[in-house]
């Protein structure tokens, strides 16, 4: 059985000895492979070969309308995604990334004034240390607009610890919106404890229904899924460790809201979306379930509209109704497995 000091050796060995770039994940768990947005190519060309070189994450963590936020990005490794998030946050925003494994610091750090030369400003921090012992790092609790995590998570052996200090870090309206893996039933403690799975974010990934009740456990009501794609273990004797596990990589929002309930209640709301955030002319999706397309009334549950009404996303939206009659649950929630449990085409994705 690993303990949590067993398991940060793994992983730190993982990610600082044994991986030296990409090419080297043994799956596809921790390779994004994603439709990449036009939109983001541009930003991620400006940032350093090297950085890229050493990246390792599962899904895109750049939700819309960053500029002049303050970022926090848990487990930020070589620096990717704080490079790429430095340019949505602008010369009025920041970006601190913490992450304990020091060979991919060293790395994020060596080229801080490469990026702060082609960016124009400098607007990043990289702190050593742990995601689940945010606290030591002399963090303002509330600071934080919004959070963000590339495939981390799942290799934190204190996951409730890292929830609990993404709660106390973001401000009132806040957002966590991060990568991780998450099985279909839960893991068993061969996986667990087996290295390469658990390096692979395979060993330590949530079943995904735990994975709502340690986010409601600590303050996040009702999690979104905003993008999910299952993942294919192609090396055979990794794939017969795992047995008849299901692995998915998603990526969730979840929102600092207080009025959020557990379940989507219906208030007969409804809102209209102005076709007025950047890049989400024609539509706007705040999650997979909640496709807007600007100047068309869609129908709301309440935690819905709180999460449009009291967060930055506010003011591109028109809010009609209120709360003061109750119509029961919003139609159409359940409690199924969220995943697609096939790519488009039917098939699953290769690491690129």
């Amino acid at each position: 059985m690993q303990t949590d000091e067993t398991t940060y050796e793994l992983v730190t060995d993982y990610y600082g000895q044994q991986l030296q770039g990409t090419a080297d994940l043994k799956t596809s768990a921790c390779c994004d492979v994603s439709s990449m947005p036009e939109w983001l190519k541009p930003l991620l060309a400006r940032v350093h070969p090297e950085v890229l070189s050493r990246y390792y994450g599962c899904g895109l963590v750049c939700p819309p309308l960053l500029e002049g936020c303050r970022v926090l990005d848990l487990g930020c490794g070589s620096g990717r995604d704080v490079y790429a998030l430095a340019q949505l946050v602008g010369p009025t925003g920041s970006v601190v990334g913490v992450d304990m494994t020091d060979e991919q610091l060293a790395v994020a750090r060596a080229h801080q004034a490469h990026h702060a030369e082609v960016f124009g400003y400098s607007n990043v921090q990289f702190l050593h240390g742990y995601i689940e012992r945010l606290e030591e790092l002399g963090l303002e609790a509330g600071s934080f607009d919004v959070i963000v995590s590339n495939c981390v998570v799942n290799l934190s052996p204190d996951k409730d610890a890292v929830l609990a200090g993404v709660q106390r870090l973001l401000k009132p309206g806040g957002e966590f919106y991060f990568s991780d893996v998450y099985a279909d039933r839960r893991v068993p403690l061969a996986v667990r404890n087996d290295p390469v799975l658990y390096g692979e974010c395979l060993g330590g990934a949530l079943y995904w229904k735990d994975f709502e009740r340690l986010a409601q456990r600590h303050g996040f009501a009702d999690p979104r899924l905003t993008e999910d794609r299952p993942l294919d273990i192609t090396d055979p004797q990794l794939a017969a460790r795992t047995g008849n596990l299901r692995f998915f990589s998603a990526t969730y929002r979840l929102f600092k809201l207080a009025a959020l309930e557990s379940a989507c209640e219906d208030y007969g709301q409804a809102v209209v979306y102005q076709g007025s955030i950047p890049e989400h002319a024609g539509r706007f999706m705040l999650d997979k379930h909640h496709d807007m397309q600007t100047g068309k009334v869609f129908a709301v549950c309440g935690n819905t509209w709180h999460m449009l009404h009291g967060t930055r996303l506010a003011p591109h939206f028109r809010f009609i109704g209120n709360f003061d009659t109750h119509y029961g649950i919003f139609e159409g929630c359940g409690a199924a497995l969220p995943f697609e449990t096939a790519g488009p085409s039917g098939g699953t994705a290769a690491c690129c």
